[in-house]
């Protein structure tokens, strides 16, 4: 495997002394902590840094600059990875694409990929839902009649599909003529939303304050 640093060279042993002023050396109060070393960092390494971290192929002159190294050793080191990739049996590999270098994951698993990407369009939310969620979430327990007279549009929908995804559940009847349905969130909407508990909601008065605004007067 190829190193990224330069060839290491003898260095000179440490005399006594220095050994002796390290050993007498101030601890720190907290005591001894344990540490993990870093990994070795190589070219290899550094290039399966890069082309994990990127969303789009990378050329090869891009990568070569990159990791600051050749063209030649890049193929190298991609070939030695990809060797490393499938003795391993990953699932993923690094592909000639679109004039670039991409890793990808095996087509055998395309499968599972198709069910990922089909949960992660069904959880995204349109700006009307986000409303009609925004005032569910507020004014729980609601009635429909009353999200629709705030947003100005039949909400039937939307809160259908928001109770499709699991943000919003049917709590109750309210207690007045015709004993609407009443909805409130869910507790995968805290955990969608990173919030510990309805009370973590911004306050009103919270998403009424305008952005503070730097003094330029001198």
């Amino acid at each position: 495997m190829s190193e990224l640093s330069p060839d290491t060279v003898d260095q000179p042993a440490q005399s006594e002394d220095s050994d002796s002023a390290s050993a007498s050396a101030p601890t720190d109060d907290r005591g001894p902590t344990e540490t993990k070393a870093d990994p070795e960092v190589t070219i290899e390494s550094v290039i399966e840094a890069v082309l994990f971290a990127s969303d789009e192929p990378v050329t090869l002159p891009k990568l070569a600059a990159i990791v600051e190294t050749t063209g030649q050793q890049c193929r190298q080191c991609i070939e030695q990875l990809n060797e490393r990739y499938q003795t391993s049996q990953s699932a993923f590999r690094i592909e000639q694409i679109a004039g670039g270098l991409q890793m990808l994951t095996l087509p055998c698993y395309n499968l599972w990929l198709q069910k990922l990407i089909r949960v992660r369009g069904e959880s995204k939310l349109s700006p009307a839902s986000i409303e009609t969620l925004a005032i569910i979430a507020y004014k729980q327990p609601a009635i429909r009649a009353d999200i629709e007279a705030i947003r100005g549009v039949a909400s039937a929908e939307m809160i259908r599909g928001l109770m499709s995804k699991g943000l919003v559940k049917m709590v109750g009847r309210a207690d007045i003529i015709g004993r609407p349905m009443q909805y409130g969130t869910t507790k995968r909407f805290l955990e969608v939303f990173g919030l510990d508990s309805l009370k973590d909601l911004p306050t009103i008065e919270e998403l009424k304050r305008p952005p503070d605004v730097p003094d330029t007067e001198g």
